[in-house]
């Protein structure tokens, strides 16, 4: 697999990082009942600082856990999916960081930095979910499998309608409808 993850090459830079740096992470890092609670802030940080995949694979896996960290994996996938392809489309930003950094396009882009990930079995979630899109998205096109083909925006299904939506979605998958705008 191509992610540092599955590599064990993240979980040890992560380590690392953190004992380096833990000086600096005391405020944006504490641990309940022997589980690590992390601050919006610290996973910006971390993306800032480590290499590519690995800064894109923090960017989505925190964006499915803001989105979709409620929604059966079908529907996290169908967040990484509409987050990978407006990076591929070069509209939103060239990297997945910038993506879904954009103003007002993500959650990442409006959820306060003092925000608190408290469920590492949605965040272990958010991040398989991240790295297996990833993985897909490294494919040639025509060898990827989507959930959601050409949806490149979502709206959680009992929000009110933004003025965007210009029709029915392509596909409603738990509490999101997706669209194809662009």
């Amino acid at each position: 697999m191509r992610t540092y993850a599955r590599a064990g090459v993240f979980r040890t830079t992560l380590q690392s990082l953190f004992a380096l740096h833990s000086y600096r992470a005391r405020s944006r890092i504490s641990v309940v009942d022997g589980e690590v609670k992390m601050k919006l802030a610290f996973l910006l940080w971390m993306a800032s600082v480590m290499p590519q995949p690995a800064s894109d694979q923090i960017c989505l896996a925190a964006t499915v856990y803001l989105e979709a960290r409620s929604e059966p994996a079908r529907g996290q996938m169908a967040v990484a999916e509409v987050a990978l392809r407006r990076r591929e489309s070069g509209r939103w930003g060239s990297d997945v960081c910038a993506v879904v950094n954009a103003p007002g396009q993500f959650a990442l882009s409006h959820t306060s930095k003092n925000f608190v990930f408290d469920t590492p079995d949605a965040w272990q979630e958010a991040w398989k979910i991240a790295g297996r899109a990833i993985d897909i998205w490294s494919l040639p096109s025509n060898q990827r499998k989507f959930v959601v083909p050409h949806a490149d925006h979502f709206v959680v299904a009992d929000s009110a309608s933004p003025a965007w939506i210009k029709g029915p979605p392509l596909a409603t998958i738990g509490a999101h409808n997706f669209y194809r705008i662009n």
